[in-house]
């Protein structure tokens, strides 16, 4: 039986993009709605938490120190003195930020997402470490998980209604994409995909939005564990701990008429498996 803890006893209104900052030794994950990002050290229990002045739909550290943010009209850069500057610009009313990963070249992906979630209204885009940005996918409507194989060959990708994990061939040289195929999908009435996490054996983690679970398919695509959770909106989820082998999860309680004590929490499974070493932005 696998056992669920409370790493923090947060009630967020969206928790999303929990990320192992192996740096600093402490999770960053955000509160999209309530415009906050959040620090967690488990070693010694030190939390910080930072408002924004936009929804941020994700906060990922970069290499040089300080975090990189996907924000509402765009993609910014958190200094360590705590200078904030625009590394891309892009405001469509409406529109907001939504999930992020950082790939294995250093390149931010970062998604958005229509407010109303009118089909097809986000993108996925890609920040190269230079600043170059590009419009990787542009018929998108929740734009949501996405991780690389251990190889860095594979990139998955999740775009929440459509019920599937996809998979795409990755060039680990220029980042490009290409092959788009269903690596799994998931069965009606156990909720949407949302974030996920790749684990060091090649499989894919995901997070159950209204399934109240976090699924693992193999690299295959079967379907070969399911950890069922006490709050239904399980958002995102990824590993973290000095060894990678704790899963930390993010969850919501927005839009719950009567949400459990626990949406919004910040959730760890201790050693649920064995993680990948996720790399800092490298611009």
């Amino acid at each position: 039986m696998t056992t669920i803890d409370v790493a923090v006893r947060a009630e967020a209104e969206l928790g999303e993009g929990p990320t192992w900052d192996a740096a600093a030794g402490r999770l960053i994950w955000v509160d999209i709605l309530n415009r906050r990002v959040h620090t967690y050290d488990p070693a010694t229990g030190r939390r910080t938490v930072r408002t924004t002045e936009q929804h941020v739909g994700a906060a990922k550290p970069r290499a040089n120190g300080g975090l990189v943010l996907n924000l509402r009209d765009g993609i910014a850069l958190l200094d360590p003195d705590g200078t904030l500057r625009t590394a891309h610009h892009e405001a469509v009313p409406g529109r907001r930020a939504n999930d992020a990963a950082v790939a294995p070249d250093g390149s931010l992906w970062a998604g958005t997402m229509r407010y109303d979630e009118a089909p097809g209204g986000g993108t996925l885009a890609r920040l190269a470490p230079d600043g170059t940005h590009t419009t990787v996918l542009d018929d998108v409507t929740v734009s949501n998980g996405t991780g690389w194989s251990p190889d860095g060959r594979l990139m998955y990708y999740i775009d929440s209604p459509t019920r599937r994990i996809d998979v795409f061939d990755h060039d680990p040289g220029d980042g490009r994409i290409s092959g788009r195929r269903t690596l799994a999908a998931v069965e009606d009435g156990a909720g949407l995909p949302d974030g996920l996490a790749v684990d060091a054996d090649g499989c894919v983690w995901v997070a159950l939005w209204d399934g109240g679970a976090v699924h693992r398919y193999t690299p295959d695509g079967r379907l070969d564990r399911v950890v069922e959770l006490p709050v239904p909106r399980v958002t995102a989820c990824a590993f973290g701990g000095a060894g990678l082998t704790d899963l930390y999860v993010t969850t919501a309680r927005t839009g719950l008429t009567a949400p459990h004590p626990l949406a919004g929490a910040l959730l760890v499974l201790p050693d649920a498996g064995k993680g990948l070493a996720q790399p800092a932005y490298a611009g």
